[in-house]
């Protein structure tokens, strides 16, 4: 266990990619130290890290990269996910071998796997990583939702080793669902991209996990809401949620999130791997151009 604590604001990153197709290794760490520089609490791989286009080496190769540029500056989690327990265990031991944090874990999506089958498959997972392992529903993406009762049980089994990141709708009704199913002790980090903090957060979320692309307007809004100050957590919620909703898909949020990791001069290239679903056009980005520019200003005047 490395007593890093996985709470507050823990940004997924992004996978760049070079011309030839290959991970850009070196704009991947430029990032989660830019991310850091930002103030954000951690970093994590995640679905929109493109984690299922990515092989076996190249997820364990930007896990290291994660790791090492996090090493003594915030927690590290690291998306170990797979559609079997076998290929699950493998990243998890080496998420473990290479600092990670925490693993956050999505059910597999071909198969509709019962709660007893899923129940050992998290609770493999976690044995296997020895840090305690984010549940991730990813049902809002692929898959279905988790049951409350299922993720009950897993808190009842790894109560110290476990987390949840419920994206299944109703957000908040079923966060408040397994709060009162695990008598208040369950810890769930907000996973909608910032879109339903504020409400997460007065039902006991303890952190939000979004893409980093907006970092500098998640930590002033995670921060505004510790300190009470919900006139500027709602000045900054506003225009951050009609962003996150033009992103309906998993690949418009990649898209919209290397679009602006690439006004902002972190990323080289937006460039993500095929194929590609698209829905996003020219006249998206120019809404989000707008949308950003009211979002810095409502940060700036917070």
């Amino acid at each position: 266990m490395t007593g890093v604590e996985v709470a507050g604001v823990v940004c997924v990153v992004q996978t760049p990619f070079l011309d030839d197709g290959s991970v850009d290794a070196d704009t991947f760490v430029r990032q989660v130290e830019w991310l850091f520089d930002n103030g954000t609490d951690g970093v994590a791989i995640g679905m929109v890290s493109e984690v299922l286009r990515l092989s076996t080496p190249e997820r364990e190769e930007v896990a290291a990269l994660m790791c090492g540029a996090a090493a003594g500056r915030g927690a590290a989690v690291v998306s170990v996910g797979a559609e079997s327990t076998h290929t699950a265990l493998r990243y998890a031991r080496h998420a473990h071998a290479v600092g990670a944090d925490a693993v956050m874990a999505t059910p597999p999506a071909l198969s509709r796997a019962g709660d007893d089958e899923l129940f050992a498959y998290f609770t493999a997972i976690a044995e296997a990583a020895q840090v305690p392992v984010i549940v991730q529903d990813a049902s809002g993406y692929v898959g279905s939702a988790l049951s409350i009762d299922l993720q009950a049980r897993l808190h009842a089994e790894l109560p110290d080793r476990v987390l949840f990141k419920p994206e299944a709708h109703p957000i908040g009704p079923k966060l408040t669902q397994l709060l009162e199913a695990t008598g208040g002790k369950a810890r769930v980090l907000e996973g909608t991209g910032g879109m339903y903090l504020i409400d997460s957060f007065r039902r006991g979320a303890i952190g939000s996990m979004p893409a980093g692309d907006l970092v500098w307007a998640l930590v002033p809004l995670w921060r505004a809401l510790n300190a009470g100050d919900f006139a500027t957590a709602y000045r900054i919620a506003g225009p951050l949620a009609q962003m996150v909703s033009l992103q309906t898909s998993l690949d418009s949020f990649v898209a919209i999130e290397k679009y602006l990791l690439v006004r902002q001069g972190i990323f080289p290239s937006a460039a993500m791997r095929g194929p590609v679903d698209g829905g996003v056009d020219e006249r998206m980005y120019a809404e989000i151009d707008r949308l950003e520019a009211l979002l810095r200003e409502a940060v700036d005047h917070g």
